[in-house]
């Protein structure tokens, strides 16, 4: 196992990597990513909203961007500290992901960038989302890699 990963960091859901199986690569959101997407979302809210209001005549539409902002700016700062410690593990044999759940590398049908996010998905049709990658195709290129190797 990788010595720079402690081991309760990747058992905190109650997953044991099996006898054999080594952490090759650890993926975290990006700070600078997280941002980036909310002031994205906040812009497109804030247009929606502006142009809800022009519609309906309001005498003050310059509010529904300003609401916005406000929202998602308070939605990213209270939700960062549990989504910026999300952790997703790649190991040798499997994918585990933050809630102690994993599959197997042989699971993955395809690993696609999302909206600057990662999508994995599985043979069974589950989707997991990598989310706040900052370099997603990185991560793409490091999941299909341990899969050829498997």
């Amino acid at each position: 196992m990788n010595e720079k990963i402690s081991r309760d960091t990747i058992l905190g859901g109650g997953l044991e990597l099996d006898p054999g199986e080594k952490v090759i690569a650890e993926f975290g959101p990006d700070r600078a990513t997280y941002w980036r997407g909310h002031i994205m979302m906040a812009g497109i809210g804030g247009l929606v909203a502006l142009v809800v209001l022009l519609l309906m005549g309001q005498a003050a539409p310059w509010v529904g961007p300003i609401g916005a902002f406000a929202a998602l700016g308070i939605r990213g700062w209270y939700l960062a500290s549990e989504t910026l410690a999300l952790r997703w593990h790649l190991s040798n044999r499997r994918l585990i992901i933050p809630g102690g759940r994993a599959f197997g590398l042989g699971e993955i049908v395809q690993a696609k960038p999302f909206f600057g996010n990662v999508q994995i998905v599985t043979r069974a049709g589950d989707k997991h989302l990598m989310k706040y990658m900052a370099d997603a195709p990185a991560v793409i290129a490091a999941i299909e890699a341990a899969a050829r190797k498997r």
